[in-house]
């Protein structure tokens, strides 16, 4: 008898735009503390008795990320990583983690699904909770958890309690004085997107109400590979999965819904709104991040990653600030922070995607500055971490240390840079750059040439299995 931690780690939090992107969600961005909202849940999940090494499900282009995240918080020295080549919503991400548990921990583990992105601010109750809903998944239930609400909210669906533990509905988002009756009611609760059941629970009434996903599924994790910590679902098996979320698919639908009461101190930090009722805030109401400068201002969320952000006279005002945008809006208007996101996309603007600092499994680069021949990186390589084998068509290099070791391949020929020297690398040159130090070896590269585009790279040897991502790679596949 075990608990199998099941942590959704997919999506992309595009109401945290600027800070969130497709490339960096929310999951890894450290919004409150030290630690990123994953990192958190993995440290909350560690205070469970008896807890099995966690899944993680999460999307093949956050791989990297995800799995330096685990490793540099160290709580769990064994972990497995479920890759989606597609998003397809929580009922195939959570059936396929349980059809793999299925083959790991047998039918009978309790798989506990939680988000990555939650926060929880009571970890005691947390644990209290899970114990509950465990004795309930363990006599066959499949058990949500209702969260104690704490003021009428609209951008929350509802549980309805029915006989002792039994779920009576879900209700999906309600208006304003609709939910002020749900809390008054005191049978209603907020839906948290957290369960727990058994593997062999799940599978048996995923078989009966969605058995498309089931069989789906099934033929992923039969054709899936496995590579060191990561598991990748097949891809055309997922691609031809139904996309449903698991609440639609499932518990909606099914007899055996249970609940347990959480009162947890419980936040999905689903808007910039959200974030600002849970942070500490000054004698004036403002919760200010980073180099700020606020003169008669009060209720405000002001947070400037890149630079100064002076502000004056504002009220109830959110200012987010990053290298390449920057966000002013009405606090009460956070929800529609996803309109601007659609808007990027649509007009095909990059910083929807990505930020100017792009994190990879070696390091991270920074783009300085971009011109029509040129173009200006910071990049930062780990200690012992190296680059691909690779090659450029249309642009040639130059590189200058300026902290740190590295060690160049340059054609046939290895070469050992130390701070203050630089290589050049002529386009058409298989190079590779290496950083055999104990520090993090830092650089700045000038890339020159009649094309900068990132899908400009042929890799011919990679550490880190990226082979396959070199035709048509996008930026941040770069290096």
């Amino acid at each position: 008898m075990s608990i199998q931690p099941v942590i959704l780690a997919g999506g992309t939090g595009t109401r945290l735009w600027p800070l969130s992107r497709e490339l960096y969600p929310k999951q890894v961005i450290r919004l409150l503390d030290d630690l990123s909202l994953l990192q958190a849940t993995l440290e909350r999940v560690a205070l469970l008795p008896g807890v099995l090494p966690p899944v993680i499900v999460v999307g093949e282009e956050h791989r990297f990320l995800v799995k330096n995240q685990v490793e540099e918080l160290g709580t769990f020295p064994r972990y497995h990583l479920l890759l989606e080549s597609a998003g397809r919503n929580t009922a195939p991400a959570v059936c396929g983690a349980a059809l793999y548990g299925r083959q790991h921990v047998g039918d009978d583990a309790v798989l506990l699904v939680l988000p990555a992105d939650h926060l929880v601010t009571r970890p005691e109750a947390f644990v209290k909770a899970v114990t509950r809903a465990e004795v309930l998944a363990r006599d066959g239930y499949l058990t949500t958890f209702g969260i104690v609400p704490e003021r009428p909210e609209t951008g929350y669906g509802y549980i309805a309690r029915g006989q002792g533990s039994r779920v009576e509905k879900f209700v999906e988002k309600p208006d304003l004085e609709t939910a002020k009756e749900y809390v008054a009611s005191g049978r209603y609760f907020w839906n948290s997107g957290m369960f727990a059941f058994t593997i062999e629970t799940l599978v048996q009434e995923m078989e009966r109400y969605a058995p498309q996903i089931v069989e789906s599924m099934k033929e992923a994790v039969a054709r899936g590979t496995s590579d060191g910590v990561f598991f990748r679902f097949a891809s055309e098996q997922m691609a031809r999965c139904p996309s449903d979320s698991i609440d639609y698919a499932l518990m909606e639908k099914t007899d055996r819904a249970a609940m347990v009461e959480a009162d947890m101190g419980w936040s999905d930090i689903g808007s910039w709104q959200t974030l600002y009722e849970v942070s500490d805030k000054d004698d004036r109401g403002n919760v200010l991040h980073g180099d700020v400068v606020a003169e008669d201002v009060e209720n405000c969320l002001i947070r400037a990653e890149d630079t100064l952000v002076a502000a004056l006279g504002l009220r109830d005002t959110m200012i987010l600030e990053t290298a390449d945008a920057v966000l002013v809006a009405p606090l009460e208007r956070s929800q529609d922070v996803k309109k601007i996101v659609e808007r990027l996309k649509k007009e095909g603007r990059d910083e929807f995607r990505f930020h100017r600092t792009v994190y990879r499994p070696w390091g991270s680069y920074t783009s300085l500055e971009l011109a029509g021949r040129f173009q200006i990186k910071r990049i930062s390589v780990n200690p012992g971490a190296k680059l691909s084998l690779q090659m450029h068509h249309h642009r040639h290099e130059h590189w200058v240390v300026v902290a740190g070791t590295a060690r160049v391949t340059v054609g046939d020929e290895e070469i050992l840079l130390f701070e203050n020297q630089s290589t050049y690398i002529p386009a058409g040159c298989r190079h590779r750059l290496e950083n055999p130090g104990v520090i993090p070896l830092e650089l700045i590269e000038v890339q020159i040439g009649s094309y900068l585009g990132e899908d400009d790279i042929v890799r011919f040897d990679d550490v880190y299995g990226r082979q396959e991502e070199t035709a048509g790679a996008s930026r941040q596949d770069a290096q």
